[in-house]
């Protein structure tokens, strides 16, 4: 399993960047769990998480990079290292060069484009350097903010898993969006 590329600057474009995650991003990420309490439901736990947890999650985040496992890129307006939100690749499959994404925007940046511009930045850097061929992103069918935004990034939906994975206790359907490098011009990391 190859090792993730370290960035060496932020990925950015003129609407948002993109840096690795960090420690001191756990406040604004217990912020933004505090003003939209719905959001670890989204996630399929039980519960938001503590400090103690997100900081152990960044402690394991340079050894999960650099085996290939996962990557948290956290998302930012420019001119500012606050963050607004994250995204997450895991389920890396380097056998088949294909990875899953996940992302959420604090409740106050909402609505401003930056999910929608963090996935098509990220899938440029993750199809021209990392080399994947397939990126999907699993989301509640009703999740419909989710899905105007991948949709806008040029996810395609390819349909619903029924029962495909138990959250709190529950069988729950999810939804599957998925991007080729073909389904749009990400030619800026080739």
């Amino acid at each position: 399993m190859p090792a993730l590329p370290n960035l060496p600057a932020p990925l950015r474009d003129e609407r948002v960047l993109l840096r690795l995650g960090a420690e001191r991003d756990i406040p604004e990420i217990l912020i933004a769990h505090q003003d939209d309490p719905q959001m670890h439901v989204r996630f399929g736990q039980e519960r938001p998480p503590s400090g103690a947890e997100l900081g152990r999650r960044a402690e394991r985040e340079a050894h999960q990079r650099a085996a290939g496992a996962e990557l948290t890129l956290t998302i930012l307006e420019p001119g500012s290292d606050d963050c607004r939100g994250q995204l997450d690749v895991h389920h890396l499959d380097w056998d088949h060069q294909r990875g899953e994404l996940g992302i959420w925007v604090a409740p106050q940046s909402r609505g401003k484009g930056l999910a929608r511009a963090a996935l098509t930045l990220a899938a440029g850097w993750l199809f021209g350097v990392c080399g994947l061929e397939r990126l999907e992103l699993l989301t509640d069918p009703d999740n419909e903010p989710l899905i105007r935004a991948a949709r806008a990034a040029g996810f395609s939906r390819e349909g619903v898993l029924r029962r495909y994975r138990r959250e709190r206790g529950e069988r729950v359907d999810v939804l599957v969006l998925s991007l080729l490098p073909g389904d749009g011009d990400f030619s800026a990391y080739a």
